[in-house]
Parts: structure tokens; sequence; C-alpha cells
């Protein structure tokens, strides 16, 4: 089950999905986002550093490369803790399902990464409710590059680790960058108990396993109320956003 902070249970449950970039957890999220909702049970979704309330403060640090670690991690802290407040709890409190793209597993990766006291991270989020489940793709550090990188004009400063002299180049930097995230996931697997997935599988056989992984946690959420459109849309196997934005699914950002 979802719990807050404090222990106390919330009627809801939280999937999220990590990994490196690259890794295919947003694919595999977005195949769950669609099965559930063709399944009827009432979804909301939430991605990191998406709140309005740092967008723009977002946008001019990294425009004028002005955000140190400790900023970034403050700023990523603040966009949880607003989508916290303002989504994901009162969701959970009515009992819906919350996928997350990407969590705080996400903070204790790249801002330690970048060099910040994991112990300070962690305290930073402490706010943050437990997920029901926290599936983490894995995959070899060589292939989540190549998926990134073949046919990639460029990468942003930010992104390729450049703020943190890793090396001038910033395809070497990516690299070095990503090797250091993946170094921190693979500490928090036991530490967190996060469930790891072999993000070289097929496509298919990754949401297979996923689905079976999380349906022992889906009994008394919230469905959505049955319509006739949903029923024959569902019928014909026409599931996901459109299934959801447009018979009103619950889906959201």
């Amino acid at each position: 089950m979802a719990q807050l902070p404090d222990g106390r249970p919330l009627p809801g449950k939280l999937f999220i999905v990590e990994g490196i970039d690259g890794s295919g957890k947003s694919t595999q999220l977005d195949l769950l986002r669609k099965w559930l909702l063709g399944e009827g049970y009432s979804v909301a979704f939430s991605e990191w550093n998406s709140s309005p309330l740092v967008k723009a403060t977002t946008k001019v640090g990294k425009k004028k490369q002005m955000l140190t670690p400790t900023s970034f991690c403050l700023i990523h802290a603040a966009d949880l803790a607003d989508r916290m407040e303002r989504q994901i709890v009162p969701a959970l409190k009515a009992g819906q399902i919350v996928l997350a793209d990407r969590y705080v597993y996400t903070a204790f990766g790249r801002d330690v990464a970048r060099g910040v006291s994991p112990t300070w991270v962690r305290k930073i989020y402490a706010f943050a409710v437990k997920p029901t489940v926290a599936f983490y793709f894995r995959v070899p550090l060589e292939e989540s590059l190549r998926r990134i990188l073949d046919g990639r004009p460029e990468l942003k400063y930010y992104e390729a680790g450049l703020d943190i002299g890793l090396d001038s180049d910033p395809y070497k930097s990516f690299e070095l960058f990503q090797g250091r995230i993946l170094d921190e996931y693979e500490k928090m697997v036991d530490e967190f108990g996060l469930t790891v997935m072999d993000g070289t599988l097929p496509l298919a056989e990754q949401q297979e396993i996923v689905r079976e992984t999380i349906k022992p946690h889906l009994t008394g959420v919230l469905r959505a109320e049955p319509s006739a459109w949903r029923q024959v849309l569902a019928s014909e196997d026409v599931y996901g956003r459109y299934l959801g934005e447009v018979l009103g699914g619950g889906t959201g950002q």
C-alpha cells in the first residue's frame, strides 16, 4: 500500500518507475497506464519536474547555467512537494491509482552523482509518500547510451552533466554522468526494496511482468464510472489516453 511518511496507509496505490536515461521506463509506464484505463481503473499520472510552481525558475536557471547541484536538488524537491500536495496525495486519498514517471530515487541518483550528500538529499525528501511498488528498470550503461545517443544531434548542458566538470566533451560527460547515476541506483535496490526489471527484455515481456507484479495490489482501488462508450471502445481494444481523456478516465498531469 501507499503510505504517508508517518506510516499511515492511503487507500490508493502509487506505482513509480525509475532508471537511467534510455532504460525504457517511460514506455512501460505508458503501456501500464493504457492497460489500467482499459480495465476501468481510475488513474492519475504525475511526471518529474512538471510542477508549474518551479517551471519558470528552472527554465531561466538552465538557460543562464546558474543552477548548482544544491539548487537543482532544492528546485526538484519543491517540484515534488507541490505535486504531492496538489496531485498525488489527493488522488491516493480518493482511492485512485497514481503512476509516477520518476520519483525521489531520481533525486537520490542524480543529486548524489553531482556530489550532494546522500544523507542530506534523503532528509530533503522525507515528506514523500512511500510507493506501493517502485520499479527500477536496469539496463547496461552501453545499451542506455546507444538508445539515447543514436541520431541525437546534441545534448543539453545539464543533461550531459557538464555543470560538474566530468569532461569537456558533452558525450563523454554524459556517459560518465549516467554511469555515476547507475551506480547510485544499484545501491538503492536493497536500501529501498526496488523491484528490479530487466530493461533488455522485449517490451511485451516486460509489460507482462509489470502487470503481474501490480495485480495483487489492485483490490479495492477506485474504478472509473462505467459508460456505454467506454465498454464499446474497450471491447475494440481502444485504450489509453484517448479513452481516458475523452471519456473522463481520471487521468491528467
